[in-house]
C-alpha cells in the first residue's frame, strides 16, 4: 500500500473548512439549536471555528466545556486513593439535560498534552474516570442528541506523531495530513463524505444479510472468534437521533462495526496499534478471553491502567463492538500510527471492550449485549489479519490484507 502524496494545507484554511464539516455533517446543528463543544486546552482555534460555524448555521447558543488534562495529573498524584473513583454529580446531571434539551455536541479530539500522565501509577489513572461519565453512554444509546467528534492538530500532538520533525515542521505535516483524513481538499468535503458513507452503508448492508453467527481473527499471535448476535446489524457512523436528525458521530469514519454477542467470543488476539487509555500509552497489548470475558490482558507498556479500568463493572471485561475497516479509507494508506483513537481506530479493524450499542441490535437482543461505564477500543487489522466470516459450518472469507473478499 504507497502511502499518498499530501501537498501542505494553510491552516486557517483547514480550521475553517474542518469547523465547517464538523457543523453541517458531523453535529448535523439544527438552527435554534445549543451546542456543547467538549475539549482540551490548546484547540481554541478550532473550537472556536466550530462556534462561528454553528452560530451562523443559527445555533441559539454555544457552550464550550474544557476539561484540563493536568489537573488530572495532580489529582491522580495527590488525591486519597478512596477519591479517586469519584466522579461529581453534575457531570452526569450535565450528559441527561444535553438529551432532555435535544442539544447538538462536538468532542474535540487528539492529545494536547500526550506527555502529562507519564510517570504515574497506571493503576491510580485507570481509578479516575474523569471527564467519562457512564450517563453519556445512556444519552447515546437514547439517541437524543446529534453530535461527533472531530480532531484538532496541536504542537504536543504534531511533535508525538512525527518526532523526527522539528515542531513547526511536524504541526504542518499533522495539519497536512488532517486536511487529507477529512477530505478537505475536495471542492465540497460533506459532498465527498457522502459518496464514502454510501459505500459504507453499502458494505454495512451486505453483511447483514449474510446473517454470521461469528467472526474469526487470525494473524500473528491472533485466533480469536466472536460470536454475533441473531439480530446483529451492520452499521456505519451515519446516525439518526429520535427526532430525524441525521448526524456523523465520528469524523473522520471508515468502519462498519456492530454490537457482538458478549458470552462468545473465545481465543487470543494482539492489537496492531498501541492505543491511549485514560491518558496511558498502551503497546504490545495482546489479550485472552474464555466465555466472553477477557482472562488475560498483558502488555509490552501501560497494561495496568488498562486492567483497573475493565474491572470498573462487570461488564468491562467484555466486548461491546467488532468494527471491519478495509483498505479504502485514507488514514490506513497513510501508514501512521496517530496515537488517538479517533484516527487509529478508522486505519484498522478493531475491538471495544466495555459498552455495547443498542441501536445495532433488533428488539429482542438489546437485553444481551455488554453494558458498562467503558467503552474502550483497540486496533487488531492488518495486512497479515484475515477475518472470516462462521454461519452453519461455513467459512465466508469477508477481508484479506484489508481488502474485502466478498
Amino acid at each position: 500500500m504507497s502511502s499518498p502524496q499530501l501537498q501542505p494545507f494553510d491552516q486557517a484554511t483547514a480550521v475553517r473548512r474542518l469547523a465547517e464539516l464538523t457543523v453541517e455533517l458531523g453535529a448535523n446543528v439544527q438552527p435554534g439549536q445549543i451546542l456543547t463543544i467538549l475539549c482540551e486546552p490548546g484547540k481554541e482555534p478550532l473550537a472556536r471555528a466550530i462556534g462561528e460555524a454553528a452560530y451562523q448555521r443559527g445555533a441559539r447558543f454555544v457552550d464550550l466545556d474544557v476539561f484540563d488534562l493536568h489537573l488530572k495529573r495532580a489529582r491522580v498524584l495527590h488525591a486519597s486513593e478512596s477519591t479517586l473513583g469519584f466522579v461529581p454529580p453534575w457531570y452526569g446531571d450535565r450528559m441527561r439535560a444535553l438529551g432532555k434539551h435535544r442539544c447538538a455536541s462536538v468532542l474535540i479530539a487528539g492529545p494536547a498534552a500526550p506527555h502529562a500522565l507519564d510517570g504515574l501509577d497506571p493503576e491510580r489513572v485507570g481509578r479516575d474516570m474523569l471527564p467519562r461519565t457512564a450517563e453519556w453512554s445512556e444519552v447515546l444509546n437514547a439517541r437524543t442528541i446529534n453530535w461527533s467528534i472531530c480532531a484538532c492538530p496541536t504542537a504536543g500532538w504534531a511533535e508525538l506523531v512525527h518526532p523526527d520533525l522539528d515542531p513547526p515542521a511536524a504541526l504542518a505535516r499533522l495539519w497536512s495530513q488532517i486536511a487529507h483524513v477529512y477530505r478537505l481538499d475536495a471542492a465540497d468535503p460533506a459532498a465527498a463524505w457522502g459518496v464514502r458513507l454510501d459505500a459504507l452503508a453499502r458494505r454495512a448492508s451486505q453483511l447483514t444479510e449474510l446473517r454470521l453467527d461469528a467472526l474469526r481473527f487470525e494473524g500473528p499471535e491472533t485466533d480469536l472468534t466472536v460470536g454475533l448476535l441473531p439480530s446483529s446489524q451492520w452499521i456505519e457512523a451515519r446516525y439518526h437521533t429520535v427526532d430525524g436528525i441525521a448526524h456523523v458521530a465520528n469524523l473522520p469514519t471508515e468502519e462498519i462495526f456492530t454490537s457482538p454477542d458478549p458470552e462468545r467470543v473465545n481465543g487470543v488476539v494482539r492489537a496492531t496499534k498501541p492505543v491511549y487509555v485514560a491518558g496511558v500509552l498502551v503497546d504490545g497489548l495482546q489479550v485472552r478471553f474464555e466465555a466472553g470475558r477477557a482472562v488475560s490482558i498483558e502488555a509490552d507498556r501501560g497494561a495496568g491502567a488498562l486492567r483497573t479500568l475493565t474491572q470498573r463493572d462487570d461488564g468491562g471485561t467484555r466486548l461491546g463492538e467488532v468494527a471491519l475497516v478495509d483498505r479504502e479509507g485514507r488514514i490506513g494508506p497513510l501508514d501512521t500510527v496517530f496515537y488517538d483513537v479517533l484516527l487509529d481506530e478508522n486505519a484498522a479493524s478493531h475491538l471495544a471492550l466495555g459498552n455495547g450499542f443498542d441501536f445495532a441490535v433488533g428488539k429482542d437482543d438489546r437485553q444481551r449485549i455488554n453494558h458498562s461505564e467503558i467503552h474502550i477500543d483497540f486496533m487488531v487489522g492488518s495486512d497479515e489479519v484475515t477475518v472470516t466470516g462462521l454461519k452453519d459450518g461455513l467459512s465466508i472469507p469477508l477481508l484479506a490484507n484489508q481488502a474485502w473478499q466478498i
